[in-house]
C-alpha cells in the first residue's frame, strides 16, 4: 500500500509520455524498453504510474500481445499533442537565436527619440524585423530608477551617472545653446553669459537634467532674470520662441532643421560651452537576449559610439524581453 501511494503521487512527466507512445508505436513493452534504453520492468513501472495517476487502465494484455483500451486511445491522442507542443516550443525558442522576436519597450524622452535616435530605430528594424518596438515617454531620474528596478533593460540618459551597478557607454555628444528668434542681435555674441539675458523673457524646460544644469548656470543672475514659462515639450519651446514669446535653451541637434531654414538662431553659453553627453546604461548583472544585444550594437554603431567595449561583457545567449528607457 505504501509503495502504491508513493507511485500515485508521482507527477506525469514528458519522459513517461514518450515511453507510453513508444509502446503504442511498437505494440511491445520489450521493444519499447530497447528504444528507450531502459529495462522492461522500468518501462512497466512507468506505465503503472500513468495508470494510477489517470485512475484508468491504458493497455489490455492479451497473452503476449497488447492493445490500447478506450481510455488508452484517448490518452494517446493527448500525449501526442503534448509532445508536439513541447517540440514546437523548443523549435520556437531555438529560432530566437537565429531570428529574434518579442518586444523592445523604449521609455523615451520624446526629443531624444525624434532628433537623435531615428537612424538607430530604422537600422534596428532592418536587422530585427520580428522584434516589436514600443515607445513610452520617460524623463529624468526615472530612467535610472527604471533600469535599476528591472522595469527597463536599458536607459539612455545624460551623463554622468554615478551608479556602480550600471554599465555605461557614451553614445552621443551635443551642445545646449541659447535659442532665440531668427537673426536676433544677441547671436552676434561669441557666447552669452547669464547677465546678458537680464530683461528678456525666459522659457525653461520644466524638469530634467538639462533644467538642473541650467539652474546652476543661471544662478549668478537669478534674482534679475524673468522666467515667464516652464515647458515640457521641445516642439512647444521652439514654437513659442519663433512666436517671440521669449528665449529658451535647447540641444543643438533638436533645432538644427529650424536653424538651417532660418526660423531660429542659436548661440553658445559661456564662458565654457554646456556640453550634453548622452550614454547607454544597463545593469551589469543583467542577462541580455540576442535582440537586446543587437539593440546595443546598433545604437553604438549609429549614435556616435565611443564606448563599445561595454558590449563584449554581455554577449550571453539568454532569451529575455528587452525594454529601454531614455532621458535627454
Amino acid at each position: 500500500m505504501g509503495q502504491q501511494g508513493s507511485s500515485a503521487s508521482c507527477a506525469m512527466d514528458l519522459d513517461q509520455l514518450h515511453t507510453f507512445l513508444e509502446i503504442v508505436r511498437l505494440k511491445s513493452f520489450s521493444k519499447a524498453a530497447q528504444t528507450c534504453y531502459r529495462t522492461q520492468p522500468a518501462i512497466s513501472a512507468q506505465v503503472r504510474q500513468l495508470e494510477q495517476e489517470l485512475n484508468s487502465t491504458l493497455f489490455e494484455r492479451l497473452g503476449t500481445k497488447i492493445a490500447l483500451t478506450t481510455a488508452g486511445k484517448i490518452f494517446a491522442d493527448y500525449a501526442e499533442q503534448i509532445l508536439d507542443l513541447r517540440r514546437r516550443a523548443q523549435d520556437t525558442i531555438n529560432e530566437l537565436d537565429r531570428v529574434p522576436r518579442g518586444e523592445l519597450v523604449i521609455a523615451a524622452n520624446e526629443a531624444t527619440c525624434i532628433y537623435v535616435l531615428p537612424q538607430v530605430f530604422s537600422e534596428y528594424k532592418k536587422q530585427f524585423p520580428n522584434v516589436q518596438m514600443l515607445v513610452d515617454r520617460s524623463y529624468g531620474a526615472r530612467v535610472v530608477e527604471a533600469v535599476l528596478d528591472n522595469l527597463a533593460d536599458f536607459g539612455i540618459t545624460q551623463l554622468p551617472v554615478e551608479e556602480k551597478r550600471l554599465q555605461i557607454a557614451k553614445i552621443h555628444s551635443d551642445e545646449i545653446k541659447l535659442l532665440v528668434p531668427a537673426n536676433h542681435p544677441i547671436v552676434s555674441k561669441k557666447f552669452v553669459l547669464p547677465r546678458d539675458l537680464i530683461g528678456f523673457q525666459l522659457l525653461l524646460p520644466k524638469s530634467g537634467t538639462t533644467r538642473t544644469r541650467l539652474n546652476g548656470w543661471l544662478e549668478p543672475a537669478e534674482t534679475q532674470l524673468q522666467i515667464s514659462m516652464e515647458l515640457d515639450s521641445t516642439e512647444m519651446i521652439k514654437r513659442f520662441v519663433m512666436a517671440g514669446l521669449g528665449f529658451s535653451f535647447l540641444a543643438a541637434s533638436h533645432c538644427s532643421e529650424e536653424v538651417a531654414r532660418g526660423k531660429l538662431s542659436i548661440v553658445s553659453l559661456g564662458p565654457e560651452p554646456m556640453i550634453r553627453r548622452v550614454g547607454l546604461i544597463y545593469r551589469k548583472d543583467k542577462a541580455l537576449s540576442k535582440a537586446a544585444l543587437g539593440f546595443i550594437q546598433v545604437i553604438l554603431d549609429h549614435a556616435g559610439n565611443v564606448g563599445s567595449t561595454a558590449l563584449s561583457q554581455h554577449r550571453l545567449p539568454v532569451v529575455a524581453t528587452a525594454s529601454v528607457a531614455v532621458d535627454s
